[in-house]
């Protein structure tokens, strides 16, 4: 009997797990066909009985994950991490992320530290570990904004704005159909389309909202719609539909693709899919540069470093298109990247889970550099940013408005649109000022040369004014140099660090009076402190901290016509006499061609090597010399031989 009863219990349990087996792949079908609501339903019947597995609470967290819901995601991940604590870099992410959802800040910070320690060349951790303070600047960059309900949300999902023609134009899940109510299982809402509203000029406010009503909108998604300047195209997002026919990859998934449409008399034709789209991987969130000449937008076509990245593609004169390019790992990570938006200032606004924020997606600006590449990217700080999901950003660079979307506590629906005035610009502006003052007297000196050097490149030139003022604008926190030159006075050079926060700089500067008299025979090099001009190893061509120091002897040429003089190149006694025979005159003709090409008459210069043949001291060839004895044998002359 007891045996019976054993062999009962064992057939029983090996029925149960097999039972919850079966469950578990009805699940999985389900979340791989990206129906999350249907899975969740599933996974957590099986997960209440008690059923665990690493799997199972993966696809359970990532389902919560993947619809903003960061608070459940966080108790699975929880249940993944106590089944097994080192889990894939993903999980550690995305556990971090639903854990700063979820206020719970400290825990989150602990799991990014092990994160950042583990996978050290993931690159959200090296975000992470370059940016440990990044609440901080959260927090220096929030107060800016004036925020209010865009006035045009539902109970439902609405998201993704654009303003064209005095119209906003946004996507929502409102239309719960007449009939039918068709539900999308990833989110559990209904299919988006795209709606729009009249904007009043004089307040901003929007009038009724408007289902457009054309074969724009499908009974699929629609979403993100952008308009050319002209208003004759439109670029949007939906579901791979068209002609009435559903488009799937090799796996049966329907996903989404970039269309474009003409669009004349409020009316739309012509829909076609942009050529680099695919059935096999997503295109969404188009984005135009100012000039219309590049689309941005979203993919996780192949090459993608995470979830999604931020790709460009050229729009061509006769309407064709060149081929995507990804933005790269400047603004790109292995979380995900997503809708772009362009503006005139050259500044990039997108949404990313991988660069460091305060949850879920938030907003970040970056710098367009002119080789491509995203530089300077911030945080847009608390105002626009929440625990919760903040992204579709766009603003006006000249009345400083836009609007933004977020599921953040508070709002209508799942998703609101939000309108807002900055107040404040992120970009931080400088202004380096000063007086120019004789250091003796303190009388001021108009119209003294200022130059502005960043890491020894000239960034911008001004002569100060009647009361001796100067001004420069620059950027926060950098280091520059500021070089004062006036006739009868010694040029000066000062390094300033500029403010970390929008303001002024004050470098006053003191100028002496020149001490140094020549006449023909003298150096002129030596009343700058020249001692030599400085080539890379080997070579001749004028680096850019010698031509600073030219640019000394070039002011005084100019300042004095009749001045003429002898440039003299010396080389210590290592190599060989021949090669440094030759390799100094090479130098000295380079620096007579350099003062050449900047305006000096050539019959003002001449210019001789003269290697080893004129040491300063007894280090010559076989005698025992420290560096700083041969250092005084590599020197540069300027004589002057006519005044």
């Amino acid at each position: 009997m007891k045996n019976y009863k054993l062999i009962y219990l064992i057939t029983l349990s090996v029925f149960y797990g097999y039972s919850q087996e079966s469950k578990v792949k009805s699940g999985d079908k389900k979340y791989d066909s990206y129906a999350y609501i249907d899975a969740i339903k599933t996974y957590e019947r099986i997960a209440d009985k008690g059923y665990k597995s690493e799997d199972l609470f993966k696809k359970l967290g990532n389902s919560y994950y993947f619809n903003s819901d960061f608070e459940a995601a966080a108790k699975w991940y929880g249940e993944l991490f106590a089944l097994n604590p080192t889990p894939e870099a993903e999980y550690y992410y995305r556990y971090a992320q639903s854990l700063k959802s979820t206020g719970q800040t400290d825990k989150a910070s602990a799991i990014l530290n092990e994160f950042s320690t583990k996978y050290k060349n993931d690159s959200r951790a090296k975000l992470y570990a370059k940016n440990t303070n990044y609440l901080e600047q959260i927090k220096a960059n929030s107060g800016r904004y004036k925020i209010e309900d865009a006035g045009i949300n539902s109970k439902y999902s609405d998201y993704g704005s654009f303003v064209y023609n005095n119209k906003i134009y946004f996507a929502s899940a409102r239309d719960t159909g007449n009939f039918s109510k068709r539900k999308h299982k990833w989110t559990g809402e209904y299919f988006t389309n795209i709606y729009n509203a009249s904007i009043d000029a004089a307040t901003g406010t929007p009038s009724k909202v408007n289902k457009i009503k054309s074969l724009l909108n499908s009974r699929f998604h629609e979403s993100t719609i952008i308009f050319t300047k002209n208003g004759k195209t439109a670029y949007f997002t939906r579901n791979n539909f068209i002609d009435g026919k559903k488009g799937k990859d090799d796996n049966e998934i329907t996903l989404v693709k970039i269309y474009k449409a003409d669009f004349e008399n409020e009316k739309f034709s012509n829909i076609i899919a942009l050529p680099f789209t695919s059935d096999n991987y997503t295109t969404a969130h188009p984005a135009l540069s100012p000039d219309e000449k590049t689309l941005y937008f979203a993919s996780d076509m192949p090459g993608t470093m995470g979830q999604s990245d931020i790709y460009k593609v050229s729009v061509k004169v006769n309407g064709s298109f060149g081929s995507p390019e990804n933005l790269g790992s400047s603004i790109n990570t292995e979380g995900k990247e997503t809708f772009p938006y362009v503006t005139s200032e050259n500044e990039i606004y997108f949404a990313s889970d991988g660069h460091p924020g305060l949850g879920g997606l938030d907003v970040f600006v970056g710098q367009i550099e002119n080789n491509g590449t995203i530089s300077n990217i911030q945080n847009l700080g608390s105002d626009i940013n929440s625990p919760k999901d903040d992204f579709a950003y766009i603003i006006d660079p000249l009345s400083r408005q836009g609007y933004f979307s977020s599921n953040k506590d508070g709002g209508q629906g799942s998703d609101d649109i939000y309108k807002f005035t900055e107040t404040r610009q992120l970009k931080c502006l400088q202004e380096l000022n000063g007086v120019i003052t004789d250091s003796q007297s303190g009388v001021v000196l108009p119209g003294t040369e200022l130059t502005l050097y960043e890491n020894q490149k000239i960034i911008k030139s001004s002569i100060s004014n009647n009361s001796g003022e100067y001004t420069f604008a620059v950027e926060c926190g950098k280091t520059y140099m500021v070089r004062a030159q006036k006739v009868e006075y010694d040029t000066k050079e000062e390094l300033v660090t500029i403010g970390k926060v929008s303001g002024k700089t004050n470098l006053p500067i003191a100028l002496d009076k020149s001490i140094c008299k020549v006449t023909v025979g003298d150096d002129l090099g030596k009343c700058f402190g020249i001692k030599m001009i400085y080539f890379d190893l080997d070579k001749y061509n004028i680096r850019t901290e010698a031509a600073i120091d030219l640019e000394k002897i070039l002011d005084v040429l100019n300042q004095h016509p009749n001045m003429k003089l002898d440039i003299r190149s010396h080389t210590d006694s290592r190599a060989s006499h021949q090669y440094n025979l030759r390799l100094s005159g090479q130098r000295a003709k380079a620096t007579l061609n350099w003062l050449i090409k900047n305006g000096v008459a050539e019959n003002r210069l001449t210019a001789k090597g003269y290697g080893e043949t004129q040491l300063v001291n007894n280090c010559s060839d076989g005698v025992n010399c420290s560096e700083d004895q041969h250092q005084m044998n590599r020197r540069s002359e300027f004589i002057i031989t006519g005044l």
